[in-house]
């Protein structure tokens, strides 16, 4: 059988930040275990404690990546408690991180996946700090999977972890309800209404309702002229509010959970 000289992927999503060495420590105790790893950034601006806004970084950058890829992802503020850690297996890609949601939007978009309870004291630093697990379990964990360590040897598998409600979009007679589920840094406000909802017609077609303003669907931010607010099919592959050259949170007072409609013109 032919050695698998692949370079081993492991992606970081924390809401850590760039002022403190967090960062840098869990990378340390990454590259100590295993020197040939390849570390990503996806983000470590998470908003602190959101783990909604982590969850959702997550589930748009990992399908990003070579097969067989491990993501770590921390944002935890019930760390030190008796919230669980955990490690989940798809067929293309591990996750890390803790047993609160922050892993679950992923883990429904996928199949066939298994999941384990981080429970082998000798996979992980000690002590075990009580405000520390990303340096502490996760980042060792994911190095030993990633330095081809054994699913198995992490803990015992389990059926149950804790779930974040995904918004699903409803259907109406006159298009469908939807909710803002993300603003980013730019103030799009990005909509859990799929792309695909356009379709087969064109863009043109519809325009997204929040309150009583009426945003006209283009397929680009420059279809409008500057400053004018625009709904777009977005990158994420659901339709986000902008403003062309300007920030649509800011302007429409838009904010996550806020309730829009997407309707049929004519």
């Amino acid at each position: 059988m032919a050695r698998d000289t692949r370079i081993p992927v492991v992606t970081l999503t924390t809401d850590f930040g760039l002022h403190d060495s967090f960062v840098g420590v869990m990378k340390g105790v990454i590259l100590s275990r295993c020197p040939s790893a390849r570390i990503v950034d996806i983000t470590h601006l998470v908003p602190a404690g959101d783990v909604r806004a982590g969850a959702f970084a997550l589930l748009t950058a990992y399908r990003f990546f070579p097969k067989g890829s491990v993501h770590v992802a921390v944002v935890d503020p019930g760390v030190g408690s008796d919230r669980r850690a955990i490690v989940a297996r798809c067929s293309d890609a591990t996750f890390v991180g803790p047993d609160n949601g922050l892993l679950s939007w992923t883990l429904r978009s996928e199949k066939n996946v298994v999941v384990r309870r981080i429970e082998n004291q000798r996979l992980v630093l000690s002590p075990v700090s009580a405000t520390f697990h990303g340096r502490d379990v996760f980042a060792p964990v994911a190095a030993y999977l990633a330095n081809g360590g054994r699913f198995a040897e992490v803990g015992p598998e389990t059926a149950e972890w804790i779930t974040l409600p995904w918004p699903e979009p409803a259907r109406a007679v006159y298009g469908w309800l939807g909710e803002v589920v993300h603003v980013d840094h730019f103030g799009n406000a990005i909509t859990n209404l799929p792309n695909t909802t356009l379709e087969p017609a064109c863009a043109s077609q519809f325009a997204v309702m929040y309150g009583r303003r009426r945003v006209p669907v283009r397929s680009c931010y420059t279809a409008v002229p500057k400053r004018k607010p625009v709904a777009v099919p977005g990158s994420s592959g659901c339709i986000e509010i902008a403003v062309n050259g300007g920030n649509a949170a800011r302007s429409l007072g838009l904010k996550r959970g806020a309730k829009v409609k997407l309707v049929a013109l004519g």
